[in-house]
């Protein structure tokens, strides 16, 4: 018997001993070695879409040419704008940047996908946008809460309003970029579909200061949440008219899968503790109905009961999500149990039969998806376990051996034999390399841990940038939480409404009584709410100072000791010249000065200027708010934009929001008036408030560390992950 024992203990540790000799030791060398590795990898990849496809949307790798998939815009080059910044090449993306402003325009008559455009197209700009300055690109004066990729992804946004026009605020699938929903288009969205816009819609509202996009986004959130089963699952395809699920398949794979990770990562990055608890709602029921083994299958939205037990490369992303929740040694079990397929192949296929362990048929493709090394990388940022190096390096070297072609990396169409196909789709340079690169260079300044950061000077205050922390949208493009709070006055939502009668009144040679329009829109000063008239906020940011970093107390974090300082005021003259900031100077103020100062000093005929009014008389002669908030109908074919020498210099002194939408082609939008839909989802009502929403007070820091915002949306961490 003792024998017998002695034998069974000197097996397991012979076998513990031969696992842990197989797991390779990384130098930092050795890391750095595989990083470029991954860049060569990049820059072929990247060369052969500029050389062979552009301004196609993807490269076909062994045809050697490119093709429209997604919406004719380039999707390639957008997509990938951010990685080049991630990877230090600031003079390529500068020349992209200037290649995309130039000749991009979404003023097309083509049908796209609504999820598609949002998490690859806004995404990718907003990205970009946010990453600029790292590239030493010129600034406009205002940024982050200006510039021309936001505006560009404003516009794209605007196109994709008119899709949340539902009876239930849950999208369309697809939308025409001119002429919005399609005749005829179906009523059926997957989940993914629905609930995949708080990120992009969010960062958009508070870089802007409108309100619309990140309601509709949160709206769609909360229409998911009220449809859910009795059981508390959800299933994978919903009429977005009725609110009847048409698939009942509940899972956490392929249309459904980012629904779940834009909770988590919404509440994290918006600080929306209410989304935080949707997710550990809908994660008890998974784990209790979905989980076999650290696998997962699907079963039915209304029972529970198992319909598929098969694992979806799609699914890989789970264990990164809950690494973001602190449940990390949950994660590397499932991380380790999907790591094998791709051992069994060199890749994952579509669809793994967990019953017969095998590829399913016709679903054994591997697209170049990054979902696998995402969550690899996510793990190796919380434990630095050297296994992970491991996985990575073995996607890595599968990818180099079976996916490269002359032109590219392919497709691979069967894992099993790993037969090529002719594409290469976007989120292989947008995420795939991304990932592996990250996960092989510790130093980057993603990783930024919150130790150091830069300050720079906005329109409304000092605000403190790249502090770490940030947040990586579905298709990888990363978000700095830090900017999102530089923004907090920059610009209320606008009227179209309001436009057309300031179209009006500017068009009259004897008007120039737009002055008091301005006086009667202007917004009230050191107001406490973020947005106007939104019951979600409370902004401490607006009454409080914005003490010191250097002095604030990091709680279980480390002490900030690096801060660097941009110099740039952000306030300018009509000239364009910097200004220092005056004490208590209101919009309205700025406009009375600046009008004043142009029929004074610029060359006006003097018949012109003779008929100008004083500005006491403009300022007296008050327009009613109601006027305004209630305008006239007005057929808006008969209007013309202002020509007049005083009307053109008028248009000069408006506000900048409204001098954009004036400036650009707003006739030719998707026919949905935004303004009527937000206050349509506001007086309705349809869906309760989760029981945890709260009115929730932002951080007084502007740049919380990663772990103190993950903690405030409703995690305890223990101290090991805290030192980490």
């Amino acid at each position: 018997m003792y024998n017998k024992l002695f034998i069974n203990i000197i097996i397991i540790l012979t076998l513990k001993c031969s696992i842990c000799l197989s797991i390779r030791e990384y130098t930092k060398d050795d890391i750095l070695k595989l990083r470029e590795d991954v860049r060569e990898m990049f820059q072929h990849a990247y060369d052969s879409y500029l050389k062979y496809a552009y301004p196609y949307d993807e490269l076909r790798p062994l045809s050697c040419d490119g093709m429209d998939t997604w919406g004719s815009y380039s999707l390639t080059l957008i997509d990938t704008l951010d990685m080049l910044v991630i990877m230090g090449n600031y003079t390529e993306f500068n020349r992209v940047v200037d290649i995309v402003l130039e000749k991009q325009n979404f003023d097309t008559d083509i049908n796209v996908s609504v999820f598609e455009t949002n998490i690859r197209i806004i995404g990718g700009l907003l990205s970009a946008h946010l990453l600029s300055y790292k590239s030493g690109m010129k600034l406009e004066p205002g940024w982050p809460c200006n510039g021309p990729l936001l505006r560009l992804a404003e516009d794209v946004a605007q196109r994709l309003i008119a899709a949340f026009d539902t009876t239930t605020g849950m999208p369309y699938g697809t939308i025409n970029l001119r002429s919005g929903v399609p005749p005829g288009e179906t009523t059926i969205t997957c989940t993914a579909g629905v609930g995949t816009y708080i990120i992009e819609f969010g960062t958009l509202s508070r870089l802007t200061g409108d309100p619309l996009y990140e309601e509709v986004a949160y709206n769609a959130l909360k229409a998911l949440y009220h449809h859910k089963s009795p059981i508390g699952l959800v299933g994978n395809h919903i009429d977005v008219m009725t609110g009847r699920w048409t698939a009942q398949d509940a899972g956490i794979g392929g249309g459904v899968d980012s629904y779940f990770e834009y909770l988590v990562k919404g509440a994290i990055l918006l600080e929306r503790p209410e989304l935080m608890s949707m997710f550990n709602e809908a994660r008890q029921v998974i784990d209790k109905y979905l989980k076999k083994d650290d696998w997962y299958v699907w079963a039915t939205m209304l029972k529970g009961h198992v319909t598929l037990p098969v694992f979806q490369s799609l699914e890989s992303y789970w264990p990164g999500v809950l690494s973001l929740i602190g449940e990390s040694a949950t994660a590397m079990r499932i991380i380790h149990n999907y790591h094998s397929v791709w051992k069994q192949y060199g890749f994952t296929p579509e669809v793994y039969n967990l019953g017969t362990g095998e590829a399913s048929p016709s679903r054994e493709s591997y697209p170049l998806r990054p979902e696998l090394i995402e969550s690899i990388m996510y793990l190796y940022r919380d434990t630095r376990d050297p296994i992970l190096l491991q996985m990575g390096e073995d996607i890595l070297r599968s990818i180099q051996h079976s996916a490269r072609t002359p032109c590219g990396f392919a497709t691979i169409k069967d894992v099993r034999d790993h037969r090529k196909e002719d594409r290469m789709e976007s989120f292989f340079l947008a995420e795939t390399t991304k990932y592996l690169y990250l996960l092989f260079d510790p130093d980057n300044f993603i990783h930024n841990p919150g130790v150091h950061g830069t300050v720079i000077n906005t329109p409304n205050g000092e605000c403190i940038v790249d502090m770490g922390g940030y947040v990586f949208n579905t298709e990888a493009h990363p978000i700095d939480p830090t900017m999102l709070y530089c923004c907090h006055e920059s610009r209320q939502g606008i009227n179209v409404s309001e436009v057309h009668r300031i179209y009006k009144i500017l068009d009259d040679e004897d008007n120039i009584h737009f002055m008091s329009l301005i006086d009667a829109i202007e917004p009230e000063q050191n107001t406490t709410s973020y947005y106007k008239d939104s019951v979600y906020y409370d902004d401490p940011m607006n009454s409080a100072k914005i003490m010191d970093l250097s002095q604030f107390d990091h709680s279980n974090a480390q002490v900030v000791n690096d801060i660097k300082t941009e110099s740039t005021t952000g306030y300018v003259n009509i000239d364009g010249s910097e200004r220092e900031k005056p004490e208590n100077e209101s919009l309205g103020d700025k406009l009375k000065e600046s009008i004043t100062n142009y029929y004074n000093n610029t060359n006006v005929n003097e018949s012109d200027k003779e008929t100008v009014p004083e500005v006491s008389e403009i300022v007296n002669e008050k327009v009613e708010v109601d006027d305004i908030i209630v305008p006239q109908k007005v057929e808006t074919e008969k209007l013309q934009p202002p020509s007049s020498t005083k009307t053109k210099a008028a248009v000069k002194m408006l506000p900048q929001v409204i001098q954009d939408f004036l400036n650009s082609d707003w006739k030719s939008k998707p026919k949905c008036e935004p303004q009527h839909m937000i206050e349509r989802i506001r007086k309705e009502k349809r869906y309760p408030k989760h029981p945890d929403t709260r009115k929730y007070n932002f951080l007084l820091t502007p740049a919380p560390t990663f772990m103190q915002r993950l903690a405030i949306a409703g995690e305890i961490l223990n101290k090991k992950q805290l030192d980490l």
